[in-house]
Formats: structure tokens, C-alpha cells, sequence
């Protein structure tokens, strides 16, 4: 096996295309008027946003591999690495509840604080899919998905929600919701259910360890056309099963399915093996600059996001925000709402990238 690999230059654009339209989603002009494919799926389905927080479980698990069998070829001590993982774990954990407390601002009622968020669900699939990797070899992970997989689908569709009487797989109405009215503290983001469930957890662990699997394939002594072509048809295999067994445990991102797993992990792997074959092997790298430039610090645009839709979204400027200044201007001359909350979702990521360039101008890679 070769553990010293060239940069994956399409590896680091996908990373930082996808915190990209991660924060480009979440932050329309207006949640009143947002094109559908921006929008995540209501229930059941599969939108394109609903892609992004997958794809990028996906790359943790790939960057896994990547970093940690640098370090275990370089002889870093075991005991050292489980101390790192567990402090980059509770960084990034730490930070996305502080941003959870920066959402109720001005009033900080902290019985209304959200336990669980996208960054608290990256810490925990990150230290997982770490801690798998220093002991077990891909096969151990490859039974450790699907055992996961499999686990969570006879629990979801073989146990009746408490208090029903029967299998129910309905927004606030499942295991997993009930799990979560017993067990998550604080305020849960639809009131009685959480899409980053306690439960749904284990799954998102496992499109994670997808990514590991095609980390090894990246570090294996295949040639690189192989890697690409076995990247893509693996994705074209685990998207194709998904979806068949989506025909009984349906494609719902927020109760994380085992068959949105294998779709989306399916699709990040095409992804990844187009990316890997156009820009690593064929030299295409023409427009990548912006995506390395985001994933050089993509937990920390993502954080800057946050930090800044509090001025852009709840700080009044003479009665309106910035963001219903915007639509409003823009609607004036003729354009429709749905277009003009693009625009301005386009400009905010646009703002959110100048501090995250002039980091990489710098050299400075923030690391939770």
C-alpha cells in the first residue's frame, strides 16, 4: 500500500465546493421564496441539498484515512492520536453549540438551546469513523457499515413507535423521534423532532465510513484509472442498491436512512471518481481554486457564516435587515423573488469567502 499519495487536488475542491453550497442553501434571501432544488426534500424524496450534508460525512471519512495513515506510518504513538481525535471532537462540537447560542440572539433563554446541528453531527461521525479506523483494517469498517446499516433498518421498520401501536416512519412520529423525546435535552429544531436524531446518528456514522472505504481505494496500489473507474462503479452499485431498497425504507434525509446512505454515499463516490479523473489524472483544474480555497478552512467558513448572518439576517438596519433590503431592491426592478433570494444567497457566499482567501493568502489553516 502507498501512503504517500500526491495532493488530491479534486479531493480538496470537493471539500470546499460542498461547505460552499452548504452555506449557499442555508442562507437565501428569503425562506418565503427559495427555488425548490434549494430547499431540502420535506419527508420523503431526494433534493439536490439534501446531497451536501452527505457528501461532506463522505469527505471526513476519506480525509480520515488520508491524515491518519500519514500519522501511523510516521510512528505516532496510538495513545497521542485518541487524544487528538478527542479534543478535535469536542472542539468542533463545542463550536457548533456556541453557534446554536448565537441563534437566540439578543435573548439567550438556554432552554430553547439546540443540543444538536450540523457541526455536533460532523464531531461525533468524525470520532467515530477515527477511533474505527486506528482498529480495525477496511474490511472491519466495510462489515462495521453494513452491520449498521442493517441494525438500524430492522429497528426502524420492525419496532412500533411507543404510544402508536405500530411501525410509523412519519415526521415526529417514529423511534427515533420518540429516542429523542426521552433522551435529547433542550429544544429540538421541529419542535417535536430532530433531523440530527440521537439515533440517526449511526447511520450518518456509516456515510463516513463510506468515505473510508474509498480512502484505502485511493492509498491501494492500483493504478489511478483503476481508482477512478472502481470509484464510479462502486458509486453506480451502492446508489442503484439504495434506491431499490428505498422501495421499502424509503429516502428520508431526516431520519437518515440506510437507503439515503448508500444513495448519497453511491453518488458522492461518482462524484469523487469524475473529480479525481478530470482533475488529478487528466490535469483539468481550471476553475478549482475557489473549492481548495474554501476546503483549506471549511469548518471555518462554515463557522464565519454563522457569525456573520447575524448581521446580514438579525440586526435591523432603519426597520429592515440587510437581507430584506436586498430583496426588496432587487424585486423593485422587475426580478422574481425566488431569483433575487439566489442572487443574494450567491453574494453571501461571496462574502463569506473574502476572510477565507485572505486566510489562504496567509497560509493559515485553522484546525478545531
Amino acid at each position: 500500500m502507498d501512503t504517500k499519495p500526491e495532493r488530491l487536488i479534486s479531493l480538496d475542491a470537493m471539500r470546499g465546493f460542498t461547505i460552499a453550497v452548504m452555506i449557499l442553501v442555508n442562507f437565501p434571501g428569503s425562506w418565503d421564496h427559495v427555488y425548490t432544488p434549494l430547499l431540502h426534500s420535506e419527508w420523503n424524496g431526494l433534493s439536490f441539498t439534501d446531497l451536501v450534508a452527505p457528501f461532506f460525512l463522505f469527505i471526513v471519512g476519506v480525509s480520515v484515512v488520508l491524515a491518519y495513515s500519514r500519522r501511523l506510518e510516521m510512528k505516532t504513538p496510538r495513545k497521542i492520536l485518541y487524544g487528538r481525535i478527542l479534543l478535535r471532537s469536542f472542539n468542533i462540537f463545542a463550536v457548533g453549540i456556541l453557534l446554536n447560542a448565537l441563534a437566540l440572539f439578543p435573548e439567550f433563554d438556554f432552554s430553547e438551546m439546540r443540543w444538536t446541528g450540523t457541526l455536533p453531527r460532523i464531531a461525533l461521525v468524525f470520532m467515530a469513523c477515527a477511533l474505527i479506523f486506528l482498529n480495525t483494517g477496511w474490511k472491519g469498517q466495510a462489515w462495521t457499515g453494513g452491520i449498521i446499516l442493517v441494525a438500524y433498518w430492522l429497528v426502524m421498520t420492525l419496532l412500533p413507535t411507543p404510544g402508536e401501536g405500530r411501525v410509523m416512519l412519519e415526521p415526529g412520529i417514529n423511534i427515533a423521534a420518540w429516542i429523542d423525546s426521552h433522551l435529547l435535552p433542550g429544544r429540538m429544531w421541529q419542535g417535536t423532532w430532530d433531523p440530527e436524531s440521537i439515533l440517526s446518528t449511526f447511520p450518518a456514522i456509516v456515510s463516513g465510513i463510506t468515505g473510508m472505504l474509498a480512502g484505502h481505494l485511493l492509498l491501494s496500489s492500483r493504478t489511478k484509472e483503476e481508482k477512478a473507474l472502481v470509484l464510479m462503479v462502486t458509486g453506480s452499485i451502492f446508489a442503484a442498491v439504495g434506491y431499490f431498497w428505498s422501495l421499502t425504507f424509503p429516502l428520508i434525509e431526516s431520519l437518515w436512512t440506510s437507503s439515503f446512505v448508500l444513495v448519497t454515499s453511491g453518488m458522492a463516490a461518482l462524484t469523487l471518481g469524475a473529480a479525481y479523473y478530470l482533475v488529478d489524472i487528466r490535469g483539468f483544474r481550471r476553475g478549482t481554486l475557489p473549492g481548495i480555497i474554501f476546503g483549506a478552512n471549511a469548518i471555518t467558513a462554515y463557522v464565519l457564516g454563522d457569525i456573520l448572518a447575524v448581521f446580514f439576517y438579525l440586526l435591523p438596519v432603519r426597520i429592515h435587515t440587510l437581507n430584506e433590503h436586498f430583496l426588496v431592491a432587487l424585486t423593485s426592478t422587475g426580478f422574481a423573488p425566488e431569483f433575487a433570494s439566489m442572487i443574494y444567497a450567491v453574494l453571501f457566499v461571496g462574502i463569506v469567502f473574502i476572510p477565507v482567501w485572505l486566510l489562504y493568502r496567509k497560509r493559515i489553516f485553522i484546525k478545531l
